[in-house]
């Protein structure tokens, strides 16, 4: 059995934190693009990404506070919302999401399926799309403006079905920053050898992050058949399989986890609670 290990083993690299949905008043935010990059550099962030409506916003004089901003869009109209990240032009939102999809990865971008579990019926993205459309990278695992919204802003059900597919794509939280409330409330950290534009990207379409709403992880370390992580403040972490199946729990900050040559399921992924509602998630360590 051998562990297909998204994480780095760079002893250099750093865990930088970002958030890739923010909306603006160039769109429907309250805030400014400067007054955002000023609210998010207060909170520690270390990457944005401006993903307005149906428009490329353009990012030039900005003072960035030393983050790495990022430009980015939400196709919106005619369908199921998708965050195209690094966005070099405005792609048009065809009712057919797949020649939308298409067209991202041309443009050296890649996309994110935004918020699959939101509005009344739990089912902005209905799960036959997530299994049947191709070139997207990942889908939202949690969403922060949800919270406020009908559905629900967790959509780890979602990713499990599409992991035990074997469609492997990555899990992803973001704030869907509109409002004041909307701030600092889920992130994805980045492991990078540093922070530029180029490692940022990378890491977040190579699967070389995890994300959070609290949790902070310090370490993730793969040796041979056993996967470690340690956080600075979980209280509970647990090992989740195929279709969600939860198969061990550890009560405190840090687990060690090993795979036996004869481990029956597909990939394996960690899931931490600290204080409060404050979780993280690891990206799927795929078994081959």
């Amino acid at each position: 059995m051998k562990i297909k290990n998204p994480y780095l083993n760079s002893a250099n690299s750093i865990w930088v934190k970002g958030n890739l949905h923010t909306h603006t008043s160039v769109s429907d935010g309250a805030f400014s693009p400067q007054d955002t990059i000023n609210r998010y550099a207060s909170l520690g962030y270390q990457f944005l990404m401006f993903s307005e409506h149906d428009l490329v916003a353009p990012i030039n004089g900005l003072d960035t506070k030393g983050m790495v901003i990022i430009q980015g869009n939400e196709i919106t109209e005619e369908g199921p919302h998708l965050l195209h990240v690094n966005a070099k032009k405005k792609v048009n939102p065809y009712p057919n999401r797949q020649k939308v999809l298409d067209e991202i990865q041309k443009d050296s971008g890649f996309a994110i399926i935004s918020h699959p579990n939101w509005e009344e019926d739990f089912n902005h993205c209905p799960q036959e799309f997530l299994e049947t459309w191709e070139n997207y990278t990942g889908i939202e695992v949690y969403n922060g403006v949800v919270r406020c919204l009908p559905g629900n802003p967790c959509a780890t059900d979602r990713w499990d079905l599409l992991l035990s597919q074997r469609k492997f794509v990555w899990g992803y939280a973001n704030d869907d920053t509109h409002w004041e409330e909307n701030f600092g409330v889920a992130w994805n950290v980045a492991q990078v050898d540093s922070l530029t534009t180029e490692h940022v990207l990378n890491a977040l379409k190579n699967g070389n992050f995890y994300t959070s709403t609290g949790v902070e992880i310090e370490k993730i370390i793969v040796n041979s058949n056993k996967i470690s992580l340690t956080t600075s403040n979980a209280k509970k972490i647990a090992v989740i399989v195929d279709y969600g199946r939860r198969i061990k729990e550890v009560h405190g900050n840090s687990i060690c986890y090993e795979i036996s040559d004869t481990f029956p399921y597909s990939y394996i992924r960690f899931e931490c609670w600290g204080e409060g509602e404050a979780q993280a998630w690891t990206q799927p360590f795929r078994l081959v």
